[in-house]
């Protein structure tokens, strides 16, 4: 391995994170929910279409205890068709400023790789946490953005845009691979001047089945970074394929690797099934593993 499996006790990491004036604590793990504002999501892809059912998702992620609402107004599942920054400002300005007002206290969580979007929103609503599945690779304003807005940013690995990402990744060393490339990501950040910064291996963007159990089994190697931890496993083809089943039966596998990545260090578990995620925590920390 590229680091010990006990580095956990050899690194501290931050454990809080400035959003909205208010200092998040992730001393222990919390939960992102999923909210897709898309027609075309590879598990929800149209559930959330309407204002009523866009709150309804927000106060169910708010009410089992997610910590974030991470809304996302394009799918970048493998595949995916680019949109243009109006049909995704289209899909996110309604949502985004409604879930606002009917949950002023809820830390939002913005999926988008583009500067503009980011702009455009945070005039419309104030401040969240950048989600940008690029880590700056799509959109050379976004670091600038960023700092500019002062505001909370997810790095990212991605191999490939959402179209072609998938067509036979390889690495030499997915984990030194990736750790060698979030290192340099952020060194830029901090030349920027921005602090608050999250990770995120991105498991299925631009891997195997293969590279994402192998991510999965040396999690605890990012530990380096000193900086959160979050993992996006739920319901994603390693479990589907691995098990031979569709997205809507994995959620037990969800829970299963999700438990794992908890065991080897994550900070945030990115779900659609907020309530499960939650109950992995609690048993988690019932049996005193060492995050």
């Amino acid at each position: 391995m590229l680091f010990a499996q006990n580095n956990k006790a050899f690194y501290k990491k931050k454990p809080t994170i400035a959003l909205n004036g208010e200092l998040i604590d992730l001393g222990s793990p919390v939960v992102m929910g999923v909210l897709n504002c898309t027609p075309d999501s590879f598990y929800d892809g149209g559930a959330y279409s309407s204002d009523n059912a866009i709150l309804t998702r927000a106060g169910q992620i708010i009410e089992q205890g997610g910590r974030f609402v991470d809304i996302g107004g394009m799918s970048t599942r493998p595949g995916a068709i680019e949109v243009s920054v109006e049909e995704e400002l289209n899909r996110l300005i309604p949502a985004v400023t409604k879930i606002r007002k009917e949950f002023p206290n809820a830390a939002l969580s913005i999926d988008t790789y583009r500067a503009e979007v980011v702009s455009v929103l945070h005039a419309e609503v104030g401040d969240f946490l950048v989600n940008d599945i690029s880590g700056g690779q799509f959109d050379d304003q976004m670091f600038l953005t960023v700092a500019a807005l002062n505001v909370p940013y997810l790095l990212m690995h991605s191999k490939g845009k959402s179209v072609d990402m998938q067509d036979k990744p390889q690495y030499k060393d997915v984990v030194k691979e990736i750790i060698l490339y979030l290192s340099h990501q952020i060194q830029k950040l901090k030349q920027f001047g921005i602090s608050d910064i999250l990770i995120d291996p991105g498991f299925g963007f631009g891997k195997t089945t293969e590279h994402n159990f192998e991510l999965l089994n040396r999690l605890d190697s990012f530990a380096i970074f000193e900086l959160p931890i979050v993992v996006g496993l739920s319901r994603k083809s390693m479990i589907c394929k691995s098990l031979n089943i569709d997205p809507s039966e994995s959620l037990n596998g969800t829970t299963v690797l999700n438990t794992i990545a908890l065991s080897n260090g994550c900070d945030i578990l990115r779900v659609h099934d907020v309530k499960e995620a939650i109950e992995a925590i609690r048993l988690i920390e019932k049996t005193k593993i060492q995050l």
